[in-house]
């Protein structure tokens, strides 16, 4: 019986925070104002950053017509795609992760800004 609860105990917990996971898209929009400074989320338009239109699932270092830096072009030179999990690994500190690239964003601590700008990044339509 304890083994029982235990295992109904967990489903709950994991299927919770698999809910979770999945973010705001609309909460994200407004956590995405850090990144606007620098990227659009909405247009296929290059800033001092690359557009992050379609950023899920596109490979890395790909945008045309955008001046990726030597790091950045090495790191993705492995065929890498910004999936969520790459960016859940990116975005608490791009400059950790590639060492030289031009983005001097000093990166997103909580979990919950990562879930929401990532539900945002795939669909930014959404909280439009």
């Amino acid at each position: 019986m304890k083994s029982l609860c235990l295992v109904a105990a967990a489903s709950v917990l994991l299927s919770s925070s698999a809910a979770f996971a999945d973010g705001d898209a609309v909460a994200g929009a407004a956590v995405f104002k850090k990144c606007a400074v620098c990227h659009t989320a909405t247009a296929h338009e290059n800033h001092v950053g690359p557009s992050l239109m379609g950023v899920v699932g596109r490979p890395v270092a790909t945008v045309p017509d955008y001046n990726y830096s030597t790091a950045m072009k090495a790191f993705g030179a492995d065929g890498k795609v910004w999936d969520e999990a790459l960016l859940r690994k990116y975005l608490p500190s791009p400059q950790f992760l590639v060492k030289g690239t031009k983005m001097t964003f000093p990166g997103l601590k909580s979990d919950k800004d990562l879930d929401n700008l990532i539900a945002y990044l795939k669909s930014p339509a959404v909280a439009q």
